[in-house]
């Protein structure tokens, strides 16, 4: 428990920050999903659209700082070359 009125503060501040940046990062996993089974279902058009939806929400994820910037440019160019090996 903490000790002090500040790391009580932090404390639920913590606990907030946290369950919004789970939200996100689950936001984010739905979104890959929803690409990659267009991908695999062999739907180029409907995937070129939904990978622009993916490749913004992991930039925004990015600034706000729930996601590394690396991480998202990782994401977002290993999912892009999924789709340009698409015939």
């Amino acid at each position: 428990m903490p000790n002090t009125k500040s790391a009580e503060r932090r404390m639920r501040n913590s606990a907030r920050k946290r369950l919004h940046n789970r939200s996100i990062k689950s936001s984010l996993h739905q979104l890959e999903k929803k690409y990659l089974a267009l991908i695999t279902s062999g739907k180029k058009t409907d995937a070129v659209t939904s990978l622009r939806d993916v490749s913004s929400a992991f930039d925004k994820a990015a600034k706000s700082g729930v996601i590394h910037k690396s991480m998202a440019d990782r994401k977002k160019s290993r999912l892009s070359a999924r789709l340009n090996g698409l015939k």
